[in-house]
């Protein structure tokens, strides 16, 4: 199945209305991808929620295990963990009311990919949350 990509007015659009960032996978490494994407977000005044269950604060905010954890709403839940880990994720997106499951640079996983958009998620496959906010608002 081939990958959807959202236009660039759909992702303007995303930017536009997300306030939260579930970052799932989110390490304490500062040289780590993930790390550099969240404290990008946060300067660019997205509200950041860890994810990481062997953390308990990154970025000066409390680390959750995992997304169930989180008692506040999430409008993206950004992926940087290995597409086996996907469907679990993409289902607890689901649950917990997310409207975007975005997945980073080299993640796909079709079967979380199609759970989340059955569920009325929008999905966003290999692709870096940074990288196209940059690109689209900055």
């Amino acid at each position: 199945m081939t990958t959807v990509y959202p236009t660039d007015a759909e992702l303007k659009n995303i930017f536009l209305q997300a306030k939260t960032v579930a970052v799932v996978g989110l390490s304490v490494d500062s040289h780590k991808d993930s790390y550099q994407v969240a404290e990008y977000l946060k300067r660019k005044g997205y509200r950041i929620i860890p994810v990481n269950p062997n953390a308990t604060e990154i970025l000066g905010e409390a680390s959750r295990p995992d997304l169930a954890s989180i008692d506040e709403p999430v409008d993206v839940v950004d992926v940087f963990r290995r597409p086996e880990h996907l469907p679990e994720i993409a289902e607890q997106a689901v649950s917990i009311g997310a409207r975007v499951l975005w997945m980073q640079l080299g993640i796909r996983n079709q079967g979380a990919a199609e759970k989340a958009r059955s569920a009325g998620l929008t999905v966003i496959e290999d692709r870096c949350m940074m990288q196209e906010h940059s690109r689209l608002m900055d």
